[in-house]
């Protein structure tokens, strides 16, 4: 159906591990995490309908591949727990970010959703089409989340905490 172009893959593969470095806690597991996707995108490479979106096509492929480890891991940690394991504990992310990246440590603050959509659309130039394309979200969503994920960063820039607004009554 569409041929392989390696060239395209290796042009792409920087983007995508910029991405998963947003959505993972080292570039270790960033790397794993692209291998996966690559991993899944190759093995399915017949299956895809439109040679133009191969980009957002894998970047789609990347998260789904993260939402699903995700998924795992927890899954893991529950059994762990419910089996007497002493559940892992992750290292503050304050010692990860000593060397003064203060922008990258309030980045990471956000839930990995709005960091997502910040570095498709920030960073990676994605189109809010393609952006929903990618995480499989209406552009509606796409387009509210980013607005409320870019707050909550300016206010973090600020230093003020997130706070949830009280909804107001109707009298």
């Amino acid at each position: 159906m569409h041929e392989l172009d390696e060239e395209q893959l290796r042009t792409l593969l920087p983007g995508m591990r910029r991405f998963a470095r947003s959505l993972v806690a080292d570039a270790g597991s960033a790397d794993d995490l692209v291998q996966a996707a690559l991993e899944r995108a190759l093995s399915r490479w017949r299956t895809r309908r439109d040679s133009e979106a191969l980009r957002p096509w894998l970047f789609q492929i990347l998260y789904r591949q993260f939402i699903d480890e995700t998924r795992r891991n927890a899954r893991r940690q529950r059994l762990a727990l419910l089996f007497g394991a002493q559940a892992q504990e992750a290292a503050p992310s304050a010692e990860r970010v000593h060397d003064g990246r203060a922008v990258l440590a309030q980045f990471n603050q956000l839930p990995s959703d709005h960091r997502a959509l910040l570095m498709l659309v920030a960073v990676e130039g994605f189109s809010y089409r393609e952006a929903a394309d990618a995480l499989g979200l209406p552009m509606g969503t796409v387009m509210s989340r980013l607005s409320r994920a870019r707050d909550r960063l300016r206010m973090l820039e600020e230093g003020q905490t997130h706070t949830n607004r009280p909804l107001r009554g109707v009298p």
